[in-house]
C-alpha cells in the first residue's frame, strides 16, 4: 500500500539487475547517491550526498495491527481451550492443581503480510508488557465489530483500568467527603499571636498571611524548603492589626487592609503600589469626603475587574475603589437601620460575577446593592442575625445563587438569593469569638467549610464540614489547641489553608488528589547554613608602591587583645554596686537608678513651700536687717545725684533710714 501520505520525502534508488546497461547519467546518479570521494575530503566526513532510506509508515502501521489481531486471537483460542479442559475434568478443579494459561508475553505468531514480517513480530511480541486479557473483554472484542479485537492487549489493559477509575470517580461524587484533601499536612510559623488574615493567589504558588503583631509574611511554595521560612516579612501598616489579605484576579496585587483608614495595595514582593486616602473627620455628611474617616474591617477585591476594591469601615460606609485614582473614592454606599440611621458594616463581598455588593451590619442586617446604584438596597433582611453581633464572614457559593453568612451570634447561615427573606439553613452551637472568622465553599460547591473559636486552654479549634443541601456535618479535623479562624480552599490546587489564634498557617493537602503547592516544598531538603564570611575592610596590596604610599598591614585582633589584656587600665575589672550601707570609702546606694544617684550626690531641700506667703515672710527679717537685693544692689552702678537742698529735704533726710544717710 503506497500513498503520498503515508511517506517521508526521500526515496531510495530503483534496484536494478546486474546485467542491466545503464548509462553515463545514471552512473553519476549511483556515484553521487553513493557518495563523492572529493566532496567528502573537502566536507571532512565520508557518505557526503547519500539520501535517506524510505520507510512507508501506512505499511508499518498495518502489519503491526494485523500481528496484535493475530496475536489476540491466539490468546482467546488458548484461553477458550483452557476453560473447556477445565469443564470436561472438574477432578482435576478440585485438587487443586491450577490450570495453566498462556501469557501473551510468551506467544509468537506468524504475521498475515508473508514472510519478511515473522522477524517484526518476534520482536513486537517480546516487547509487549502488560497482564493477559480477560476472556470475557476477549469475547466482547471477537463479537463487536470495531471493538477491543483491533487493539493490542495493552490498550485493553488500559480500557478496563480507565472504566475502574470512572467508578472510583463515581464513588467520590456519591461521597464528597473522599474528596477532602486532609491525608497530609504542613505547618507554616507566622508569630506567636493570632493569624487574623490569609491570602492564596489565583495560580496557587504564593501564599500571604498577616496577623495581629502587625506583620505580613510571603510565602512562596516553589521556592521553600523542607525548613518551611518565608522568603519576606514587613510591616505595611506599622502599629495596625492585619484585619484582611486578598491576591487581585490577576494575582500581580496584594489589597491589604489593616486598623488604620486607609487601605493599601501591595505588589508580589510586598512593596507599596498604592495607598488610599483618608477622609476628612469634620464633615458629617460621608458623601462627601474622599475616603474613610474611621478603622476598617474588610476588603475585597473584584472578581472581574482587576484594578476595583471594595472596604468597609466604622464611619458606616461602603466605598469601592480604583486602581487608577487613589485620590478618591469610586463609589459610595451607605447602610442604614429600619429608622433610617447610620449602622456600622462588619464585611462586604462581592458576587460571583461582580454585580452586587453585599455588606453585614451590627444590627444583624445583610444588605445587597447592585454594583452601578447607590441610593436603595436591591435585597435585604433586617432579622438575619442577633442584633448587635458581628457577622465576621460573607461568601457567595460558585454558581452564585447562595449566599452563606458567619454569625457572631455562633451560627452559620445560607440565603437563596432567589428568595432572601428566609434562610435555606442554619447551623448552630459554632463558637466564634474572632470578628474575622472565615466560611467558604468547596470547589464542587457540595460542601460548606467553617472553623470554629476556642478560649485558651479549653478544647481544640476545629474545622467543620457540611453539606450544603441537607446541613449535615460530614466531617470534623482538629486543628490545634487554639481557635481556627482563616479558611481557604483552593479550587486549582485542592488544598485547605488555615489560620489559627496561636500564630499558626496550616495547610492541608492529599499527595494524588492536590496539585502542587505544598507538595514542592516538602520534598526539598533543607539547606545547609552558609558560614557568614565578613570582610571589615578592602585593601589593595601593591608591593612595589614608594613608601609614601604604603597602606598600613592590617593588624590582628588576637595580638591586640593580647595587649589590652596586659594594659592595667583597659582590663580593669569594673566595680560592682555597693550594697548595703557601703565599704571601702565608697556610700552605699538603694539602687542604680538615676532616682538613686540624685538622692546621693545632690542635697534635699526639706521646705515647705506649700504657703507662698509663709515663704516670702520667711526672708523678710533677713532683707530688713541686710537689704540688699532692692536699692543697694544698684550703689555700684548708679551715678551720684546732685540736687539743691530744701528745707522740706532736710526735714525728709532727717526721716529717712540709715542706709540711705551711708550712701548719701
Amino acid at each position: 500500500m503506497e500513498s503520498s501520505i503515508g511517506r517521508v520525502s526521500c526515496r531510495t534508488p530503483p534496484f536494478r539487475s546486474p546485467n542491466t546497461e545503464t548509462t553515463r547519467f545514471e552512473q553519476h546518479e549511483a556515484q553521487k547517491e553513493m557518495g563523492d570521494p572529493d566532496v567528502g575530503a573537502v566536507m571532512g566526513f565520508s557518505g557526503f550526498g547519500k539520501k535517506a532510506r524510505t520507510f512507508d509508515l501506512e505499511a508499518i502501521f498495518e502489519q503491526t495491527r494485523r500481528t496484535a489481531i493475530e496475536r489476540s486471537r491466539k490468546v482467546l483460542e488458548k484461553e477458550q481451550s483452557s476453560v473447556e479442559s477445565l469443564e470436561t475434568s472438574p477432578s482435576v478443579g478440585r485438587s487443586g492443581s491450577p490450570t495453566e494459561k498462556s501469557h501473551p508475553h510468551n506467544t509468537t505468531s506468524s504475521p498475515v503480510g508473508g514472510g519478511s514480517g515473522s522477524e517484526d513480530s518476534d520482536s513486537l511480541s517480546s516487547d509487549e508488557i502488560g497482564p493477559p486479557v480477560p476472556s470475557a473483554l476477549s469475547r466482547l472484542a471477537l463479537e463487536e465489530p470495531g471493538g477491543a479485537a483491533d487493539l493490542p492487549p495493552a490498550a485493553s489493559c488500559h480500557k478496563l483500568q480507565e472504566d475502574t477509575d470512572e467508578e472510583d470517580e463515581e464513588e467520590e461524587d456519591d461521597n464528597p467527603v473522599k474528596r477532602i484533601p486532609d491525608s497530609h499536612e504542613i505547618t507554616l510559623i507566622h508569630s506567636r499571636k493570632t493569624v487574623s488574615a490569609l491570602g492564596l493567589d489565583p495560580s496557587g504558588a504564593r501564599l500571604v498571611t498577616g496577623g495581629y503583631d502587625y506583620e505580613v509574611k510571603l510565602w512562596d511554595f516553589a521556592g521553600m524548603d523542607a525548613s518551611l521560612q518565608a522568603f519576606r516579612s514587613l510591616q505595611p501598616c506599622e502599629c495596625h492589626q492585619i484585619k484582611s489579605l486578598q491576591y487581585s484576579a490577576t494575582g500581580d496585587v496584594i489589597l491589604c487592609v489593616a486598623g488604620s483608614a486607609q487601605a493599601k495595595v501591595l505588589d508580589r514582593d510586598g512593596f507599596q503600589v498604592m495607598e488610599c486616602v483618608k477622609g476628612d473627620q469634620y464633615i458629617v455628611d460621608q458623601a462627601k469626603t474622599k475616603g474613610h474617616t474611621a478603622m476598617l474591617n474588610s476588603g475585597v477585591w473584584h472578581p472581574k475587574i482587576k484594578e476595583e476594591f471594595v472596604t468597609c469601615s466604622n464611619d458606616g460606609t461602603v466605598r469601592t475603589w480604583d486602581m487608577n485614582n487613589e485620590k478618591k473614592h469610586k463609589s459610595i454606599f451607605k447602610p442604614r437601620t429600619a429608622q433610617g440611621k447610620r449602622i456600622i458594616p462588619t464585611t462586604c463581598a462581592y458576587s460571583r460575577d461582580g454585580k452586587f455588593i453585599t455588606a453585614a451590619c451590627q444590627d444583624g442586617s445583610i444588605q445587597i446593592w447592585d454594583r452601578n446604584m447607590n441610593v436603595h438596597t436591591k435585597f435585604h433582611n433586617r432579622q438575619a442575625h442577633i442584633p448587635g453581633s458581628d457577622t465576621s464572614c460573607l461568601s457567595f457559593s460558585y454558581d452564585g445563587n447562595t449566599l452563606a453568612s458567619r454569625g457572631g451570634d455562633d451560627t452559620i447561615k445560607t440565603w437563596d438569593m432567589r428568595n432572601f427573606r428566609n434562610p435555606l439553613n442554619v447551623a448552630t452551637d459554632l463558637p466564634n469569638i474572632f470578628p474575622m472568622t472565615d466560611c467558604c465553599f468547596s470547589p464542587d460547591d457540595k460542601l460548606l467549610v467553617t472553623g470554629t473559636s476556642v478560649q485558651k486552654g479549653q478544647g481544640s479549634g476545629k474545622l467543620l464540614f457540611f453539606d450544603r443541601e441537607t446541613f449535615r456535618k460530614l466531617y470534623e479535623i482538629e486543628v490545634t489547641d487554639a481557635s481556627v479562624i482563616r479558611c481557604l480552599w483552593h479550587a486549582k490546587l485542592n488544598q485547605i489553608m488555615v489560620g489559627t489564634g496561636n500564630g499558626l498557617a496550616k495547610v492541608y493537602y492529599h499527595p494524588v488528589k492536590s496539585q502542587r503547592g505544598a507538595k514542592l516544598c516538602v520534598v526539598k531538603t533543607k539547606r545547609k547554613a552558609k558560614q557568614s564570611q565578613t570582610v571589615t575592610q578592602d585593601y589593595i596590596i601593591t608591593p612595589h608602591a614608594l613608601p609614601m604610599f604604603r597602606e598600613p598591614r592590617q593588624k590582628s585582633t588576637r595580638k591586640q587583645l593580647e595587649k589590652d589584656r596586659l594594659d592595667p587600665v583597659k582590663s580593669h575589672k569594673p566595680e560592682p554596686p555597693v550594697s548595703g550601707p557601703g565599704r571601702g570609702g565608697r556610700v552605699g546606694t538603694h539602687g542604680g537608678t538615676l532616682s538613686s544617684f540624685i538622692v546621693k550626690n545632690i542635697a534635699l531641700d526639706k521646705t515647705d513651700d506649700s504657703n507662698p506667703r509663709e515663704a516670702i515672710l520667711r526672708h523678710a527679717k533677713d532683707a530688713e536687717q541686710n537689704p540688699y537685693w532692692v536699692a543697694p544692689a544698684y550703689v555700684k552702678t548708679q551715678p551720684h545725684a546732685v540736687f539743691a537742698a530744701t528745707e522740706s529735704d532736710e526735714e525728709q533726710q532727717d526721716d529717712e533710714p540709715e542706709w540711705k544717710k551711708r550712701k548719701l
